[in-house]
């Protein structure tokens, strides 16, 4: 008699447990799938520019190649790169960072997973305004620390106000993580609102800033960075940025941090033992992008913003849709509140922002992000990071699906 082994069970663990694709990427790749198949969508769901890296990147990239940089890379990124960072990071003169509180990641989201992992322990607390870039609730709950989300609504344009802020402060709280400007919303934060929102952490000098300036340069607004607001508070300050959103580099995975010393010795120590050194062919890259012609910038910028007042325009002309004009970013956050209530042609109605979304990608074919995903529901996401021709099509679509709701 043959006895088969038993097939051995998995078992996560409990750090595991608590991650799983976000609902974006679901999204996405489910969409991805029915286009393979031939349907007419149109997904406005991923937050990627759509223009190319700029040919002088990649060329610097292929000659560093032909140079032979094709080496391990220091884990803390590669000096010339770290020396430029410095250089473009807004600051006061005199509190400028050195190398030794700069790291170079594989993107801005090793950034604040090296953050994270270097700092929180089990039952600290990390306090991040809703809505929220949907990787920072799984990111703290892989470190087994606890998010703690507050609720800024539209009618405070998506932004922590000092009296939230200074309410949700506890003794365990670690860090306030703020991305300005913002995704999903787009929000972006005045110099005096960062001040004020400064003072409330002046008077808590146990919590750290987080401070993920990843849309610095998609601002249609003045950008102001923490680091020009409360130079006081450099000590427990980290900046976060790259080269993923402004020179459309999303692929070469090319992000960094500024903080104390300490913070980013720890932080190297974290990222020696997971990635090692970010690939030296995009540090490259992203030497040329910071070093080469900036015109690229603006010029995108304004396309982005011809985009979203289009966009705003047109979801706001449905009566049912009510969409505030986000200050940086490519995306809008619309509410879709006032469709709650409401049938579609075959008698279902919609009371959540998810059914809201499920509808419109059934009878619209364009597929969106509800907000639950964000951490504040009765809205959606949609990223105008599009061709304008598809953009139009889509709004049209949209607003053809919300008049048939009775």
């Amino acid at each position: 008699m043959i006895i088969k082994p038993k097939t051995p069970v998995f078992a996560r663990s409990d750090r595991a447990a608590a991650v799983k694709l976000s609902e974006i990427v679901r999204i996405s790749e489910a969409v991805q799938a029915r286009k393979a198949k031939g349907e007419d969508i149109l997904s406005f769901g991923t937050g990627e520019p759509d223009f190319p890296t700029p040919e002088n990147i990649i060329e610097a990239a292929h000659s560093a190649m032909l140079a032979g940089q094709t080496t391990y890379p220091p884990t803390q990124g590669i000096s010339a790169l770290r020396k430029t960072i410095i250089e473009h990071t807004a600051s006061d003169p005199s509190a400028k960072p050195d190398q030794s509180e700069v790291i170079v990641c594989t993107g801005a989201k090793q950034v604040l997973a090296n953050a994270c992992l270097a700092t929180l322990n089990q039952g600290d607390e990390i306090i991040v305004p809703a809505p929220y870039w949907t990787s920072y609730a799984d990111i703290v709950a892989f470190c087994q620390a606890t998010l703690v989300p507050v609720a800024c609504t539209g009618e405070t344009e998506f932004k922590l106000s000092p009296a939230q802020l200074s309410a949700a402060i506890t003794p365990k709280t670690k860090w306030l993580l703020l991305n300005s400007p913002g995704n999903p919303s787009g929000a972006l934060y005045t110099a005096h609102e960062l001040s004020a929102l400064a003072d409330v952490l002046r008077a808590n000098p146990h919590v750290w800033i987080l401070a993920d300036e990843i849309y610095q340069h998609i601002s249609y607004d003045t950008f102001t960075s923490f680091r020009e607001i409360a130079p006081d508070l450099l000590g427990r300050m980290l900046i976060v940025n790259g080269v993923s959103k402004a020179y459309a580099m999303t692929g070469w995975r090319l992000g960094w941090g500024i903080g104390p010393r300490e913070l980013i010795a720890t932080m190297v120590g974290v990222q020696g033992q997971s990635t090692s050194g970010a690939s030296s062919i995009s540090q490259a890259a992203a030497l040329a992008a910071l070093t080469g012609p900036q015109d690229v910038l603006s010029e995108r910028l304004a396309s982005f913003k011809d985009r979203r007042d289009y966009v705003v325009a047109a979801l706001n002309k449905t009566r049912r849709l009510d969409c505030l004009t986000p200050g940086g970013a490519f995306y809008v956050f619309p509410s879709c509140e006032k469709t709650f209530g409401l049938k579609t042609p075959d008698g279902t109605e919609i009371t959540t922002d998810a059914e809201f979304c499920t509808y419109i990608l059934a009878n619209a074919g364009v597929a969106l992000v509800p907000g639950r995903a964000f951490g504040l529901s009765g809205h959606f996401r949609l990223s105008y990071a599009y061709a304008m021709a598809d953009l139009k099509e889509g709004c049209a679509r949209i607003a053809n699906a919300v008049a048939a709701l009775s």
